[in-house]
């Protein structure tokens, strides 16, 4: 339950971080309206009198991106990885010079750290990426955007950098449904941003760490409770702090770090902690992967369900092996395309501990989808769904 005090102290609070020019600036939204996220930001963008326009369903984000020339919009790290995705996706259609220079340019965006002194020649070379190859990415998305709010899931820190790089801002912020939502954010201004962060407390905001890393959150956008249920609100309101079920640490600036869902992580049967969203953001960086969900709870070893990128592979194995697919069952049933991933796996797995590392993977032959049940709306992983759905292959990796 979320009071008008609520949802108006995070409004306010968060309002003076907004970049875009007062009165006549224009935002796109297209996430839903019945999460806070979007719900709260269409407030905000209000009370500054930005024009809002509302993209007509999810396919058509591309063409009213170029239609209504957003200043800024909110979105998930999941939309952003499928922008991401398809930019680098044109950059390998383009050949010589010309594809130099844009992979020149993606290095440098990937390097690119706005709260570090990157020197001079950096700078200078990223006036040149900017001119010549980041400005088409950002007239692809409309010309005039500055600043992109990322919430709701962890962002890949790539995705900051490189966004970052060709200047469009990614603020990403941290918050749940249950404190209306805004805990911390990052700000594009005055040092106040950190690739790898949520970003500081709002004003008004309080944040403990508990000794097993749970962040409780104290202030005014904290929820009444939960309606008609004064045994769950009891069990997650204590003394006044949230508890969020979320793990963090803050750095020594005061940036807040989150590392995985308390319900999330899990132990493997060897009694080792692994945090699956880790382990999926990286694993996500792979053009071959569109999906992937870690398991293992209970059991000797980490593996993964794997939805890879259909449209990529296809294309992949036309251009480099002159072969096609009935079908994507036939797909995720071929030798060559389980031994490329295979590699993509092992080079994800090089940065994680021996018992994080992903031992064995399954490819699943459908496309996951808000329609038949396996993300959320702001397409998060549904879990227990995703699994139910793939037993077969689930108990085929832990007792084939």
């Amino acid at each position: 339950m979320l009071n008008h005090a609520n949802v108006l102290s995070n409004l306010m609070s968060v309002s003076h971080i907004m970049s875009p020019p007062v009165g006549t600036s224009k935002v796109l939204s297209f996430l839903p309206l019945c999460h806070i996220f979007e719900r709260t930001a269409s407030f905000c963008f209000m009370y500054m009198g930005y024009s809002i326009y509302y993209a007509e369903n999810m396919e058509t984000i591309g063409d009213n991106l170029k239609e209504v020339q957003p200043h800024l919009f909110n979105t998930v790290p999941r939309l952003l990885e499928k922008v991401y995705d398809k930019i680098v996706a044109k950059g390998y259609e383009l050949t010589g010079v010309k594809k130099k220079l844009f992979f020149w340019a993606l290095e440098l965006g990937l390097r690119n750290d706005p709260a570090a002194d990157m020197g001079g020649w950096y700078d200078f070379q990223l006036k040149i990426a900017n001119k010549l190859i980041f400005s088409k990415w950002k007239e692809a998305l409309g010309g005039n955007l500055s600043v992109i709010a990322s919430g709701s899931a962890a962002l890949q820190p790539r995705l900051a950098r490189v966004f970052n790089a060709a200047e469009m801002g990614v603020m990403e912020g941290y918050g749940l449904t249950e404190t209306s939502p805004v805990v911390t954010v990052n700000d594009m201004r005055n040092g106040l941003f950190r690739i790898g962060t949520v970003g500081k407390l709002i004003a008004e905001t309080e944040v403990k760490i508990a000794a097993d890393g749970e962040i409780y959150v104290k202030g005014p956008q904290v929820m009444m409770g939960y309606y008609k249920d004064p045994e769950k609100t009891a069990e997650v309101i204590i003394d006044g702090y949230f508890h969020t079920g979320d793990i963090g640490e803050f750095d020594a600036d005061g940036f807040l770090k989150i590392t995985d869902r308390k319900k999330e992580m899990f132990k493997t049967s060897g009694g080792k902690y692994v945090a699956p969203q880790l382990l999926e953001n990286r694993f996500k960086q792979s053009r071959f992967v569109e999906q992937l969900m870690v398991v293992g709870e209970g059991e000797k070893m980490p593996a993964a369900l794997i939805q890879p990128n259909f449209e990529f592979i296809k294309d992949w194995a036309k251009r480099k092996h002159n072969k096609t697919f009935e079908s994507n069952q036939a797909l995720v049933s071929d030798p060559l395309v389980i031994a490329r991933i295979q590699e993509e796996v092992d080079e994800a797995n090089a940065q994680f501990a021996k018992w994080e590392k992903v031992k064995q993977f399954r490819l699943t032959p459908d496309i996951w989808s808000i329609e038949a049940g396996h993300v959320t709306p702001t397409l998060k992983l549904k879990r227990k769904i995703i699994k139910e759905k793939y037993s077969a292959l689930y108990e085929n990796i832990y007792r084939g």
